[in-house]
């Protein structure tokens, strides 16, 4: 049976856990001189991209050769893609050279589900951005970075987000990073509020297991962080908000309105940025910004969803995980022990 990471909804509160746990022995790795790992050697991993990224295409990349497997890039641009070839005939091809595990990122909401129940491909699957649908190990990045920074290092093993309360400001009509990140903290027991312009919210968001408000200045006292989100011009086509002063007015944070955030409180933004927009340099370059740490702790969580998914037989977390886990939940990225493949 493979296992894929299709959604951040498909994890339970254990699987999401047995992750975070799993990515701080990896985020150890790191600490060391030499940064690498033999689990995956032999192992081939594709890089599929058919839409931009620097971001999450190098952090893979970074995690897929941590723990030594043989990588393959597949950018769409000046490839067959360009010339009208199919996704089936993309995972045909890629399956027809023996690959173990398909990372891909897509334009089409719900490309990479059709390529895990596909058959067209017998690799596990996981998905870095599919559409304005879901980005599920972007979630975990934030809930992992969260969690050291409001529980700490070696105080959060084990433990989820239960009481934590965050709020996800911006543009979340076009963003998979909160759709994502509403349904872990969710999950991991976190209080979840959206703020945004009312033309920036989903159709349906009322049934999101979340809190929606308007008024950002009003929501910042209350919050331990504060998710800044981008707004996503390319998959805009048509005027969202009068002007952008006006919306950095009402939605942008400053100085001003970081200092009325409680101390231990702190700022994330999934990046890329666009500073002076929904987030001042000022706030940006502040030390409770987590930015910078949340793109190294992406690197931790790929290495530990890779090694879930694909690992050997030896556990890389030194406890054993208390997990259970129904067996038909074929889509769930969860490895109760490593043996089961």
């Amino acid at each position: 049976m493979q296992r894929h990471l299709i959604s951040a909804a498909d994890l339970t509160r254990d699987d999401a856990v047995l992750i975070l746990d799993t990515a701080e022995e990896m985020a150890r790795v790191a600490d060391r001189p030499i940064k690498k790992l033999p689990t995956l050697r032999g192992r081939t991993v594709v890089n599929l991209f058919f839409e931009d990224s620097t971001r999450t295409r190098i952090s893979f990349e970074a995690a897929e050769k941590r723990l030594s497997a043989d990588v393959i890039n597949f950018t769409a641009k000046g490839s067959s893609v360009s010339k009208g070839e199919s996704l089936k005939d993309t995972a045909q091809t890629l399956e027809a050279m023996g690959v173990d595990a398909v990372v891909i990122r897509h334009g089409a909401s719900g490309a990479p589900y059709r390529l895990a129940t596909s058959g067209w491909i017998d690799a596990a699957v996981i998905n870095a951005g599919d559409g304005t649908h879901q980005h599920p190990t972007q979630a975990l990045l934030d809930a992992f970075t969260v969690r050291r920074r409001l529980v700490g290092r070696d105080a959060g093993l084990g433990r989820d987000l239960a009481g934590k309360r965050i709020t996800l400001v911006g543009d979340i009509l076009h963003s998979r990073v909160a759709r994502s990140n509403v349904d872990l903290l969710h999950t991991l027991g976190a209080e979840v509020t959206l703020v945004a312009p009312p033309t920036l919210l989903p159709v349906g968001v009322e049934s999101w297991p979340c809190e929606v408000a308007y008024d950002l200045d009003g929501t910042l006292a209350k919050s331990d962080a504060v998710m800044m989100l981008r707004v996503q011009r390319e998959r805009m086509n048509a005027a969202f908000f009068p002007t952008e002063r006006e919306y950095s007015r009402r939605y942008g944070l400053n100085g001003e309105r970081m200092a009325k955030m409680p101390e231990h409180a702190v700022v994330m933004h999934p990046g890329p940025m666009v500073r002076g927009m929904e987030i001042t340099a000022e706030v940006a370059d502040s030390p409770r910004c987590t930015a910078i740490e949340q793109v190294t702790n992406g690197v931790s969580i790929r290495m530990a969803v890779l090694y879930l998914l694909l690992g050997g037989n030896e556990p890389a977390v030194t406890r054993p995980p208390v997990a259970h886990h129904h067996p038909s939940d074929e889509r769930s990225a969860h490895t109760s022990s490593t043996e089961e493949k």
